[in-house]
């Protein structure tokens, strides 16, 4: 199963993966998009791995999604967090929206040959205005479309507001 979890920013969408994939007995894993490249996210990054507590391990694939996921160790359920950071990596190493497209297709094989429940979570950045610069529109437009693509693999969806989840499928 695959629950595509999206929302605003700091609307409860990975506590609300990580609680699901929590209510499963047994060990979890959570596959991390972000790279601490400051003091702020390092803190982040190690609070959140805190937070997580010792029933989970961690993989980090700021680039490498899709191989990651499928090298995965037998668990009880994964967390995917986050496309929005994958796709803004994906951004700056030079990809471009076709090619990341592609790299989503090939995430939703390796998630569905996983055989076991997994949370995908993703920031929605389309419900607000036209970004003003070229770079901040083509972020925008490819996650928007890398969104769409998770989506449709996904037999789960929910939409997260002010940490209240709503079923969309």
């Amino acid at each position: 199963m695959i629950h595509l979890v999206t929302g605003g920013a700091r609307s409860g969408k990975s506590r609300f993966a990580q609680e699901a994939a929590e209510s499963l007995d047994g060990s979890l894993q959570f596959v991390a998009t972000a790279e601490p490249l400051d003091a702020d996210m390092a803190e982040r990054v190690a609070r959140h791995r805190a937070d997580r507590g010792p029933r989970w391990s961690t993989v980090e694939a700021p680039l490498e999604l899709e191989a990651a996921v499928r090298g995965l160790p037998p668990s009880s359920g994964v967390v995917v967090d986050c496309l929005t950071l994958w796709c803004a990596n994906l951004l700056f190493a030079g990809l471009d929206e076709a090619a990341i497209m592609a790299r989503g297709e090939g995430l939703n094989t390796a998630l569905a040959s996983l055989g076991r429940p997994v949370w995908v979570v993703t920031n929605e950045v389309g419900l607000g205005i036209v970004p003003d610069n070229a770079l901040s529109r083509r972020y925008r437009d490819a996650l928007g479309r890398l969104n769409q693509t998770v989506a449709r693999a996904s037999e789960r969806v929910s939409f997260l507001v002010s940490g209240i989840p709503m079923a969309v499928r």
